[in-house]
């Protein structure tokens, strides 16, 4: 799509990410912490898992949903915090009350990011880069913290943006710039590219955007499946997304392809807990427990087999989820087959903030 015609798009979108958020609280609230490298999550000693990692601690190539036992491989001197989400949501609350004051349109992804339209903003200010930049100044002023944002004319590109010149950063695309930002953007900055979907595309000799533009719908579908129309799309700059204020979460989940397939039921069950942990952060990030559990697993022979139980009490700690995981995996006819991907999602939600935790003993 060309400079004028992304001109006729006049949204005006900002995606605001709180940098290192619940890092940035527990350094906020103990001076100790400040300058040093600290990890919000589960301790080393057990199956913990990184939530969030301060930048001094990132240096070291510590990232969220690592393992609390790699973290501190990588950085010894590292110190791990435990999560404290009551704060945390109500830091998320009064962000949330900032950006009130310029737009109703608001979509929050998580306690520390949310897309704004501020198209027709309250305050007639008219640039979004001006609303940004204030939103980011009371952020800091009356909470002490940074937060980054991204300035575009659709979401997808004020979210990459957002994440461009992090901690405290502003970066604003502008219909002028999203062609070359589109064509020079690393493949797995696209939605729904994860590591796996990466190397296959690098396999392909498709590293940036441009590579995948040259490429038809019909091969991108044929080769990717259904995300490919949204390849097509937005290689070309186009995502008419609305911001959506009631938008609802549909499930919470996590999944890892293993670099050597698995073969016993321990080394299953360790990889549970693992994503047990990652999926349990998120669904505290989110305010959301579910009362249906889904494991996910796919065979060397790229087979694919999934499991679903219900309950009447919804589930968000990691405990619970693990247990609930392996009674699902025991259940599923494994045949002695070498296990490439497992994953657990959970859905059927309650309303957040209001989830009740299913003992199993």
């Amino acid at each position: 799509m060309t400079a004028p015609e992304l001109k006729k798009f006049t949204r005006k979108i900002i995606h605001i990410d709180m940098d290192a958020f619940y890092a940035s609280v527990e350094q906020r609230d103990h001076p100790a912490y400040r300058g040093k490298a600290i990890a919000v999550g589960g301790s080393p000693t057990g199956r913990g898992v990184v939530a969030t990692a301060s930048y001094e601690a990132r240096k070291f190539g510590v990232r969220s949903a690592m393992s609390s036992s790699k973290a501190l491989q990588l950085c010894p001197h590292i110190i791990f915090v435990s999560p404290r989400f009551a704060v945390y949501r109500e830091v998320s609350q009064h962000t949330r009350e900032i950006f009130h004051r310029y737009t109703d349109l608001i979509e929050p992804l998580s306690l520390d990011e949310a897309y704004l339209d501020v198209t027709e903003d309250k305050l007639g200010i008219g640039s979004a880069i001006d609303i940004a930049k204030l939103i980011k100044e009371s952020i800091y002023n009356e909470l002490q913290l940074t937060a980054s944002a991204g300035v575009s004319i659709n979401k997808f590109v004020a979210k990459v943006a957002s994440d461009m010149n992090k901690p405290n950063g502003l970066t604003f695309i502008g219909p002028s710039g999203i062609t070359k930002f589109m064509e020079e953007l690393p493949v797995e900055k696209f939605h729904g590219v994860g590591k796996v979907t990466a190397e296959k595309m690098r396999r392909m000799h498709l590293f940036t955007g441009a590579d995948l533009k040259k490429l038809s719908e019909k091969e991108l579908v044929s080769y990717f499946g259904k995300v490919g129309h949204f390849y097509y799309k937005i290689v070309r700059g186009i995502d008419d997304r609305p911001v959506e204020p009631n938008r609802e979460t549909k499930s919470v989940g996590a999944e890892d392809t293993f670099s050597k397939d698995l073969d016993t039921l321990p080394e299953m069950e360790i990889e549970l807990d693992k994503l047990a942990q990652v999926v349990s952060g998120r669904l505290q990030k989110h305010q959301l427990s579910g009362r249906t559990i889904t494991v996910k697993v796919k065979f060397s022979d790229f087979k694919q087999i999934t499991r679903s139980q219900s309950f009447i009490s919804p589930v968000q700690d990691a405990n619970s989820l693990a247990n609930i995981a392996k009674q699902i995996l025991a259940k599923i006819d494994l045949e002695a087959q070498q296990v490439r991907l497992l994953g657990i999602t959970v859905s059927n939600f309650n309303l957040p903030g209001t989830g009740e935790q299913l003992s199993l003993f």
